[in-house]
């Protein structure tokens, strides 16, 4: 006896639909993800400046603020965006909805065409309200910090991402979403807080890439040669960051103990006793 589905699938989205390319929904939804992915960038890149330029390294938003900022607007972004677009904001979630045959070809480039467009506005925008600190602070690219190695990197970014566009999956789910009339409300709830959370574990290793759009948005505004090399175009602004943070130190004692660990131009002078 066969069980009657409290749920539809939706058909899988041909791979070259060409009618949709005479709709207005279609352009329309480019157009949000182009302003989303813009408006993403923007915040991002002001965020992390602001938090770089402090004089102290205990000053400002500092990691934890990041993170929550950027799952912050994504929350805020797939809100708006969802019944327009889809709210993808991200090459790589666009790419896997496509390989699950979820968006056809035609909007699949679209879409990220319209993405890495929109976070190269974004962070020109960034760039044109604080010229001076961006060029001086790295352009909020994204860098592998010292200690970690390429493949290191690599691989914080594949689990990151998996993790995301696996949320994505989950939150979008529709038998998820026929079982449980609320999730279809609190979707970009998941998919902000899985942005926050790969942030707070890969922000000291790569600054937390996870969108390509992301990466190369920033990589194209700065333009320097470290920012296209494994976007190490922060490390130096990394280790000065760290340098002033002898500053946040007490006492004398973890002052002294922090230059003689971490300073590579100090030299112990041997007390004489007279």
């Amino acid at each position: 006896m066969e069980t009657r589905k409290d749920y539809v699938d939706p058909p899988p989205a041909r791979l070259l639909d060409m009618e949709e390319l005479k709709s207005w929904s279609f352009y329309r939804a480019i157009l949000a993800e182009f302003v989303a992915t813009l408006l993403f960038l923007y915040i991002l890149v002001a965020t992390v400046i602001g938090h770089q330029k402090q004089a102290v390294a205990c000053d400002g938003v500092g990691p934890l603020g990041i993170a929550w900022a950027v799952g912050g607007m994504i929350f805020v972004l797939v809100y708006c965006t969802a019944g327009i677009s889809g709210g993808h904001i991200n090459p790589a979630v666009t790419l896997g909805l496509f390989a699950a045959r979820k968006v056809s070809l035609f909007r699949a480039l679209a879409y990220m065409v319209a993405q890495c467009l929109g976070a190269i506005c974004g962070t020109a925008l960034a760039k044109s309200l604080m010229k001076h600190d961006y060029n001086r602070l790295g352009g909020g690219t994204n860098s592998v910090a010292p200690g970690f190695s390429k493949g290191t990197a690599l691989g914080a970014e594949i689990i990151g991402t998996f993790v995301l566009v696996y949320t994505v999956f989950s939150a979008t789910d529709p038998k998820r979403n026929a079982r449980d009339s609320h999730v279809p409300v609190l979707a970009p709830l998941p998919i902000g807080f899985a942005v926050f959370v790969v942030h707070l574990a890969t922000i000291p290793i790569t600054g937390t890439g996870i969108n390509p759009a992301r990466s190369l948005g920033a990589a194209v505004i700065y333009d320097k040669e470290k920012a296209w090399d494994d976007q190490e175009g922060s490390s130096k602004i990394s280790y000065r960051k760290r340098a002033v943070e002898i500053n946040c130190l007490s006492r004398e004692e973890d002052k002294e103990d922090w230059r003689k660990t971490e300073d590579p131009a100090f030299v112990e002078i041997p007390k004489v006793q007279l």
